[in-house]
């Protein structure tokens, strides 16, 4: 198997699901010759030409209501926005249009809207976002968020297969920090299964996208001081694997979520709620909540820093728990 980044993984993805399907194609700002601005689509011009992979204006609302109208004439369109930030300023055509459509017309929207998300970049509060809960909150739009090569092809593939609109988050600095094995032939991963990336007995951790790293950083160091930590990595957030959740719960009877996005309003209180309300009984202490600072995104390299949770933090919380 070839060895790719993230970002090679992506591009594969895309040019795998043109091949097969050629009602597959990709629109978004810069695009085509120049290949997003992270290079993602490089290349795919050259191969599939204008037709298929298009620029578009300098328009969110503009590009999701193509992919919009391009899905229901029966064509899988996969639109970039180039930022994560600024797929707000197509809000409406995505919770209001896309959102509810299958409930209200019976038909399907078979499209994927690909955005890089969040920080670590040092480009400040405009381009380092991460954005999902915000997006979490409206029934019919499907949310996905690779942490690995392996899982960012074989996620996209599926996705872009699926009948309903999904917004599939990729993570830039991922894009090509690391590497490993991924099979060049066609494959899927069901979007709604999390996975364990290791294995623990003392306290579960709830994590998804460039986050895993951390939370497995931590584990390897609290294994040094006889704490085991279970690092389950979600990949989608909607559809939610529930019950790898609950099953590791169960096993550990403490848990940490943790995510980049700020704590407030984030991801990890719907976990919380979720191990209240279904795995009460197995709780052994409080769960806890890790996530970014209540400010804008800083673009100092220090101060970026202390705004996501560290390694040490979660390493504390589990001593915490542990301790409790």
């Amino acid at each position: 198997m070839p060895n790719m980044s993230y970002g090679e993984a992506i591009r594969d993805g895309l040019r795998t699901a043109m091949r097969a399907d050629e009602n597959v194609y990709l629109l978004g700002e810069d695009v085509a010759q120049f290949g997003g601005v992270y290079g993602i689509t490089k290349g795919l011009y050259d191969e599939f030409g204008a037709r298929r992979v298009k620029n578009t204006p300098l328009s969110e609302a503009a590009i999701i209501g193509e992919a919009i109208g391009a899905s229901i004439a029966g064509l899988r369109p996969v639109a970039e926005i180039q930022f994560s930030d600024f797929i707000t300023t197509g809000f409406s055509q995505l919770v209001d249009v896309a959102a509810p459509y299958t409930f209200r017309s019976g038909t399907h929207l078979p499209f994927v809207i690909r955005a890089p998300s969040g920080g670590g970049l040092r480009i400040g509060p405009y381009h380092s976002k991460s954005l999902e809960a915000l997006f979490f909150h409206f029934p019919g739009l499907k949310i996905v968020m690779p942490s690995t090569p392996y899982d960012a092809k074989g996620l996209l593939l599926a996705a872009i297969r699926d009948p309903d609109p999904v917004l599939f988050l990729e993570h830039k600095k991922l894009y090509y920090e690391l590497r490993e094995e991924v099979p060049s032939d066609s494959y899927e991963i069901p979007l709604g299964k999390a996975v364990v990336r290791r294995p623990g007995t003392n306290v579960t951790l709830v994590t998804y996208s460039a986050m895993v790293y951390k939370a497995l950083e931590a584990a390897a160091k609290l294994e040094q001081e006889g704490i085991s930590l279970e690092v389950v990595d979600l990949r989608s957030l909607v559809p939610l694997d529930e019950a790898t959740i609950l099953q590791s719960f169960a096993k550990t009877n403490r848990a940490i979520i943790l995510h980049e996005a700020p704590k407030r309003g984030g991801i990890g209180g719907e976990l919380v709620s979720l191990l209240c309300e279904k795995a009460f009984d197995y709780l052994a202490a409080p769960i806890i909540r890790l996530g970014a600072k209540m400010t804008p995104i800083p673009v100092a390299p220090a101060l970026e820093d202390f705004y996501y949770p560290s390694v040490d933090e979660i390493i504390q919380a589990a001593k915490r728990l542990v301790q409790y």
